[in-house]
């Protein structure tokens, strides 16, 4: 079992995203409408011209690339140990990984124990990996959804805080299924922030308590 955070302070988060940083902008915002205990003390990406970079400067919140070569899945070596330097001289608590397309290795999660993050557009542990709600179509399953889930050694496989479900209508198409998929995310990633913020969380085996 591990506690995560319990008590009034503002959750320090850094985040971590690839691409256009959609759901590190609900975290903004339910911020901005007092909804979240929650202050993000910085964003790093690992694409140069990623939008989640200059959503993070309008916002005046510290913001860098940082390079995560030689590797191209992966977030290891000399990268990781730039990124950790970096969410530490900003106090980060929590990592919240927001459309990072690397994958953790242990040296992120030793640094961050148990305070590591993540959201991806499934029912965990239904359809793991890349491109989710094409899995889901394919499948043919008539329900999906999003799920917040702390990050382990595994494949989306962390302990789950929060999920949302979503229905596949008969007439879906991979992009229209995707998008309500994003629409529960960007209710979902707030809705576990403000858990870890506001009570105290402790993780025993696969399951997530919430105290109270």
């Amino acid at each position: 079992m591990n506690s995560i955070a319990n008590g009034t302070e503002p959750l320090r988060v850094a985040v971590l995203g690839s691409g256009k940083g959609s759901n590190c902008q609900s975290i903004f915002d339910a911020i901005d409408a007092q909804q979240l205990n929650v202050r993000v003390v910085c964003v790093a990406s690992d694409v140069e011209d990623a939008f989640i970079l200059q959503r993070a400067a309008e916002h005046k919140i510290p913001a860098q690339f940082i390079s995560a070569l030689p590797f191209k899945t992966k977030l290891d070596g000399k990268a990781e140990e730039a990124y950790i330097a970096y969410m530490r001289s900003h106090g980060a608590q929590v990592v919240a990984l927001a459309g990072f397309m690397r994958i953790i290795k242990p040296g992120l999660l030793a640094a961050f124990p148990r305070a590591v993050i993540n959201i991806h557009p499934s029912l965990l542990p239904a359809f793991p990996g890349l491109e989710a709600w094409k899995q889901a179509l394919d499948y043919g399953v008539k329900v999906t959804g999003c799920t917040v889930h702390f990050v382990d050694a595994g494949m989306d496989t962390g302990p789950v805080i929060v999920q949302k479900s979503v229905p596949v209508l008969d007439d879906d198409t991979p992009q229209t299924l995707h998008a309500r998929i994003q629409v529960q995310e960007h209710i979902a990633y707030p809705e576990a922030l403000s858990v870890i913020a506001a009570r105290a969380i402790r993780i025993d085996g696969r399951k997530v308590l919430i105290a109270g």
